[in-house]
């Protein structure tokens, strides 16, 4: 595998310097250091906290000519000591990230193919999920338009499968089978932007026909709404919302049920100084009641989202977890820092459910679920050095214990410590 590689990128270093207009490689070393006791879920009062290093290694490859550019990530994912000292292979071995490549028509229209991220505004509907050490991407087709100066447009595709089979058979990764997207952007003016997305996303579940037969079924859920933003001088404010409809899988019921979501946000950032700045955020999505015997869902999913970034950093909701749930209302009041290699961040967090609580005597619960509050530190060190650190806490409520387990009354907190290497190994640019 390594001599494939290294001739791969020797055979494009050749040829690039013959004909292409840009080539380079880069790199991205990323170890970091957890200490997990409630992270994700309220620890329990037998449990000690979870202490490990993971770490993230890429290779880079980028080639752009008149036409056309490929781009190609592998990475390696482990945590260390994940296999022996003297272990011939990875755990997780070594995987292309992002493999992709684009054609342009014209200066105006391309298409693009591959694995790839797909990220677009502030992540919330897709992103590259990039605080994950494994990060995220698709296999799928992108058309992109320029529609003048200002706006872009992308409609986007993807249809999966277990592998080259010679009949139909079941699809078993544990992902979308297929989505279709539409996502437009557009500068208003120099302070207004404005997006628009649609999304068909189509999921699979397994119907139960009789005890000894199954019959997998795709349903189709939509999304589409809008986000605007606004900035001028020392203020930046954005808002965002978006309907979910059509059907979803649900396994108790045996069937596909009707889907209707919301989703809303707002926020606002003003600079007090050149270094210092404030601001507060609301989310709302919404979610179903416990116990309810509607016919209809109600919890709203980010589907593809980088999840991290909202709702505290301990990942308590929609990451790999809280989807059809309750619900969420977060109230948060971001403080930040930044003055030349050096940054801070302080984000206490308010959140409540959207749904009712139900506790042990079918009684409804406290709407609210808890405090946490985010505390991150950065300095840049040197040029593609970065060294990050954080801690978080979460001050959880009787209505959290009903959801998550374990007990409020534990130290549920979560810190980290992080150093990014991103290093430019070869760049190179002929002009023709």
């Amino acid at each position: 595998m390594k001599k494939l590689i290294f001739s791969t990128m020797l055979v494009v270093l050749l040829t690039t310097t013959l004909k292409a207009q840009e080539f380079g490689i880069s790199g991205e070393l990323r170890p970091r250091f957890e200490a997990r006791h409630g992270f994700k879920t309220l620890a329990s009062p037998d449990v000690d906290a979870a202490v490990f290093v993971s770490q993230r290694a890429r290779i880079n490859m980028n080639y752009s000519a008149e036409k056309f550019k490929v781009y190609f990530s592998l990475q390696n994912v482990r945590v260390w000591g994940d296999v022996s000292t003297l272990s011939k292979s990875d755990k997780y071995g070594i995987a292309f990230h992002e493999a992709w490549g684009e054609y342009f028509f014209n200066p105006n229209i391309s298409i693009k193919l591959g694995r790839q991220e797909i990220v677009y505004d502030d992540q919330r509907m897709f992103g590259s999920v990039g605080w994950a050490q494994q990060a995220r991407s698709h296999d799928a087709m992108l058309i992109k338009f320029k529609t003048g100066e200002k706006g872009k447009l992308d409609i986007g595709f993807a249809l999966n499968a277990n592998g080259e089979t010679l009949f139909k058979e079941d699809y078993a990764v544990g992902q979308y089978k297929s989505f279709q997207y539409a996502w437009y952007h557009t500068n208003i003016n120099e302070s207004f932007g404005l997006s628009a997305l649609f999304l068909n996303n189509g999921m699979p579940y397994d119907k139960i026909i009789d005890p000894d037969n199954n019959e997998q079924k795709t349903t189709y859920s939509q999304t589409i709404g809008g986000r605007l933003t606004y900035k001028k001088g020392k203020f930046n404010a954005d808002g965002a919302t978006y309907y979910q409809g059509g059907s979803t899988p649900n396994k108790a019921k045996n069937a596909d049920v009707d889907l209707s979501a919301y989703y809303l946000t707002l926020n606002a950032k003003f600079n007090i100084t050149d270094e210092f700045k404030v601001g507060a955020g609301f989310e709302y999505l919404s979610g179903n009641d416990q116990g309810s015997t509607s016919s209809k869902n109600k919890a709203f999913t980010p589907f593809y989202g980088t999840n991290h970034k909202f709702n505290g950093w301990m990942d308590y909701f929609y990451v790999g977890n809280h989807v059809g749930s309750v619900g969420l209302i977060d109230v948060n009041i971001p403080f930040g820092y930044k003055k030349n290699k050096f940054s801070a961040a302080l984000i206490p967090h308010f959140f409540s459910a959207d749904g009712d609580i139900l506790d042990a005597n079918n009684d409804k619960a406290d709407a609210y679920l808890g405090t946490e509050i985010d505390l991150a530190l950065g300095y840049k060190i040197i040029k593609n050095v970065m060294f990050n650190v954080g801690y978080s806490q979460m001050f959880a409520t009787e209505s959290m214990e009903i959801l998550k387990g374990g007990s409020k009354d534990e130290t549920n907190n979560w810190a980290w410590v992080m150093v990014t290497f991103k290093p430019t190994f070869f760049s190179k640019k002929i002009d023709k």
